[in-house]
């Protein structure tokens, strides 16, 4: 792994030039492991953390909160909390396997919609996720109010499309695995996983 200079961590959205800096766990069926998050500072949004690697950007993924904590000590960075919030997407893509006959998981669905749209801006990849439209607008506002089933049938859709779109941007962004131990590149699907 390259050294990385600090104007171009901020450039990834590190704190220094960003805000607060978190673990968070996601578990899912292609791809589990524990990754960085940035809260963005006033209205600057959030992110996950994705370091500049040639011309594409790589998130550092780890196995365990402990790995995540000593990377982040190593470079002088400290973590907001000493725990990792979790996102259950093995709970939506359950769900995107069968839309019609399962119900909405809503508080999963809901954080996986914000993790996707915070990993595609730290991946510098919004364009890889559908344009949100007033449709996406209408849907997001009755799932963070609980009121997924009121959803009308292109709302769905839209919700639909976007979450596929994530969990496909999830399993198939370039990350590094342990970046602490090694500089492993993982284009592919289904590691790290386990804790």
């Amino acid at each position: 792994m390259t050294k990385i200079e600090t104007a171009d961590v901020c450039a990834a959205g590190r704190p220094g030039g960003g805000g607060s800096l978190y673990a968070y766990r996601v578990r899912g069926l292609g791809r589990s492991g524990v990754v960085l998050w940035i809260g963005g500072r006033g209205d600057e949004p959030d992110q996950v953390l994705a370091l500049p690697e040639a011309d594409r950007r790589q998130v550092p993924v780890f196995t365990t909160v402990r790995q995540a904590r000593v990377y982040v000590s190593r470079r002088g960075w400290r973590l907001d909390t000493s725990e990792a919030d979790t996102l259950e997407l093995t709970r939506v893509q359950h769900w995107l396997e069968n839309p019609v006959r399962r119900h909405v998981p809503p508080g999963a669905v809901l954080e996986a919609w914000n993790f996707f749209e915070d990993l595609a801006r730290g991946l510098g990849g919004v364009h890889r996720l559908p344009r949100q439209k007033a449709v996406h607008n209408s849907a997001y506002e009755k799932l963070f109010g609980g009121e997924c089933a009121a959803w009308a049938p292109d709302e769905q859709r839209a919700v639909l499309e976007l979450i596929t779109a994530g969990v496909e941007l999830w399993n198939s962004c370039p990350v590094v695995v342990k970046p602490c131990s090694s500089t492993v590149l993982n284009r592919g699907r289904g590691t790290p996983r386990g804790w």
